[in-house]
């Protein structure tokens, strides 16, 4: 995202964070600074010291030099930008400011805190250089510096107040407690971010990821009212690579106006080019549920297999509000996805044909993704297995086709190892309990399939029921050809990229 103000406010308040210490602040005091509400002007207040203000005010300066306080980030990260709101200081605010941070990590809660911030030894590096300021203005200003900070030193030039003090950026959370164990990978705090929104006219989406439950509906994402189809959404990036086990979707305080039901999609890309938002990219975590009012919905056993993952899309039908959503699991250390890859390198040619025929039955694929080994991560895999797919043609397609059991139908029918065999089963876990009518008529359809196409249907079938799958099975029958050709070919692409990620892990 290019505006920083949509990342989270490390110093904020709601985080735990505190100014700790300040040159002065004769006029209004320095905690002012970090309020999570907008600064307010009160015409005619006046305290003993003079005019009330909202913010921090150091008195007027008489000798040379500059007023400071020194600030505890609530959460550890890199500073992408920052905002001084001088609002309401019109002859009274600083001529300039700059910012240092420093990062005194090692210890939770800081030991020797304000010794260590205020120690001539302490390592202050340079956010932001002297940057001129104007009155009565929310001064945005970028930050380059790509160094983790904990605490940060404000300077004011010469003197003056400002109102408000923004920090943003991308928390960077400690990993050994990331590690730890199951833990919520969406979070904030551990790292969580949000990618994307469709919309956040009451409420930012990143309040989804906060801690705790809002006390208010203007603490949660809500959406505008939808007059027409379609409906809203949000894409989260994960704190770290990991499996979900478990979801909380709490709707607290949203009454009248929650969302009628939501659905969860999950993909696993590190891509920084959008490929990670690819419609084709997505796959099926939870399925379209009802929601309540007021209430914290748990799901489990209702989770399809996710895999790691890196990023999640929430779905809310059609549109309102949900004050918190929490995605439980484990996250993957950097190290296993690594071990996964290196161990693929290294295993024999003819093992490493195999295992490729399984997650693609294309006997030509195999050959070109043998021919660009090593790889140097699991992602250039990914990459390389896309690319190499879209260069094949209608023959190299048909033979990966040959692989696949139909949807409902006998393993055994297909040319396929036993490995492969028992991913093809997992696959089609869901659409397997189908019963009854809808049995049969997947039975028929998919006949009428192979007589119309001469090859058997193919569908990403992980976490799809039966229904749903005879749904898109009809409707594709009305295809031409060549149009179907291409929407088979995009399917066995997304069955690839599963089959790779189960390869890698297994």
């Amino acid at each position: 995202m290019k505006d920083f103000t949509h990342l989270v406010d490390l110093a904020t308040e709601r985080l735990g964070g505190r100014v700790l210490e300040a040159s002065d602040e004769f006029f209004a005091p320095k905690e002012n600074l970090l309020k999570a509400a907008k600064p307010v002007f009160v015409e005619g207040k006046y305290v003993s010291t003079g005019k009330w203000m909202d913010g921090w005010e150091t008195r007027r300066r008489r000798s040379p030099g500059f007023d400071w306080c020194i600030i505890r980030l609530g959460l550890p990260g890199i500073v992408r930008g920052v905002v001084v709101d001088t609002s309401f200081f019109t002859g009274n605010y600083p001529q300039k400011f700059s910012l240092e941070g420093c990062d005194l990590s090692g210890s939770a809660p800081f030991a020797n805190e304000k010794k260590r911030v205020m120690s001539a030894g302490t390592n202050w590096v340079e956010l932001t250089p002297e940057k001129a300021l104007e009155g009565d203005k929310r001064n945005l200003v970028s930050v380059e510096h790509a160094g983790r900070v904990t605490h940060l030193r404000l300077k004011i030039y010469p003197d003056g107040g400002v109102a408000r003090l923004r920090v943003h950026g991308e928390v960077v959370p400690d990993q050994k407690r990331l590690l730890r164990g199951e833990c919520d990978l969406a979070a904030v705090e551990n790292g969580g971010s949000v990618a994307a929104s469709s919309d956040e006219f009451y409420g930012s989406p990143l309040n989804l990821l906060m801690p705790g439950v809002g006390k208010h509906t203007g603490e949660g994402w809500e959406t505008k009212r939808r007059r027409g189809p379609g409906h809203d959404w949000v894409i989260l990036k994960l704190g770290a690579p990991g499996e979900i086990h478990r979801v909380e979707v709490n709707t607290a305080c949203f009454k009248g106006n929650f969302p009628e039901s939501c659905s969860l999609e999950a993909c696993s890309n590190e891509s920084s080019d959008g490929s990670a938002f690819l419609e084709s990219a997505w796959k099926p975590l939870l399925e379209r549920t009802k929601l309540k009012a007021n209430h914290r919905h748990a799901f489990r056993g209702q989770l399809a297999e996710s895999g790691s993952v890196t990023y999640v899309r929430f779905n809310i039908f059609p549109d309102g509000g949900v004050n918190r959503l929490r995605l439980f699991g484990r996250a993957e250390r950097p190290e296993e996805r690594l071990k996964g890859i290196e161990l693929f390198n290294h295993i024999s040619r003819a093992r490493a044909r195999k295992d490729l025929l399984d997650c693609c039955g294309s006997k030509k694929w195999a050959e070109e993704m043998l021919g660009q080994f090593p790889y140097a991560s699991a992602e250039h895999l990914f990459e390389a297995a896309d690319k190499t797919w879209a260069t094949l043609g209608r023959k190299d397609w048909l033979e990966a086709f040959r692989h696949h059991p139909p949807i409902g139908g006998k393993a055994a029918k297909a040319k396929q190892s036993s490995k492969a065999r028992k991913w093809s089963a997992s696959e089609q876990a869901a659409a397997q309990k189908t019963v009854g009518q809808t049995e049969a008529m997947l039975a028929a359809a998919n006949r009428a399939y192979d007589a119309a196409f001469g090859y058997v249907f193919l569908i990403c079938a992980t976490g799809k029921a039966g229904g749903e799958i005879l749904q898109n099975l009809q409707q594709r029958l009305a295809n031409d050809p060549e149009t179907e050709l291409r929407v088979a070919a995009e399917e066995q692409r997304k069955i690839t990229r599963l089959r790779l990620e189960k390869l890698l892990a297994s």
